[in-house]
């Protein structure tokens, strides 16, 4: 019984840290965010991985499933045939296990995560076509000098389209508006 009521002391002391870093700006609370040891990261993707692997014997679907860290984050990655319906359309299915997965890491530690999950390589094929799409918009910016607005993306794709423009001189993106319908308008620079 002791065990269950640590939980629940853990996660009122999350949510006590979270208000107090939303007072916090910006800068200092993305520097509170990458506290997490190389550890405690495996660790996260070591609870991922379980919990994932338990929704694939659920499901009755097969795939190795590979945990790491990369650039700060830990990940975890599904390989295998007939993994499309975990993808779902537009990667929809995806972002919903994503988000369980967290949550299940979040109830394991109490602490929030940046997991990012994989399945099938969705995430790396879609990041090279939103790497497209950018520069086709960033061309149509420089050649045309009007902003342009692109389609409604989730918070992963968006991230990738911001990478690929801010690398680029002369122009900047932002985004606008509200979930689902949040999208990137990339413009010349000021």
């Amino acid at each position: 019984m002791t065990d269950t009521s640590t939980p629940e002391t853990s996660v009122s002391a999350a949510t006590s840290v979270e208000a107090e870093a939303s007072t916090e700006p910006a800068e200092e609370t993305k520097k509170s965010e990458t506290v997490a040891s190389e550890g405690d990261l495996f660790r996260q993707s070591e609870i991922a991985a379980d919990y994932v692997e338990g929704l694939l014997d659920i499901l009755d679907y097969d795939g190795d499933i590979d945990e790491l860290v990369s650039a700060g984050r830990p990940m975890v990655e599904v390989v295998g045939g007939r993994l499309q319906p975990l993808v779902g359309q537009r990667g929809a299915t995806l972002e919903a296990l994503q988000e369980l997965t967290r949550l299940a890491i979040f109830r394991a530690t109490g602490a929030p995560s940046r997991l990012l999950l994989d399945i099938g390589g969705y995430r790396a094929s879609r990041r090279k076509e939103l790497a497209a799409v950018a520069r086709n918009a960033v061309e149509k910016v420089k050649e045309h000098g009007d902003p342009v607005r692109l389609e409604p993306m989730s918070a992963f794709e968006r991230k990738c389209v911001h990478d690929v423009v801010n690398a680029i001189p002369g122009v900047q993106s932002e985004s606008e508006g509200v979930e689902p319908n949040r999208r990137i308008v990339v413009r010349a620079a000021d």
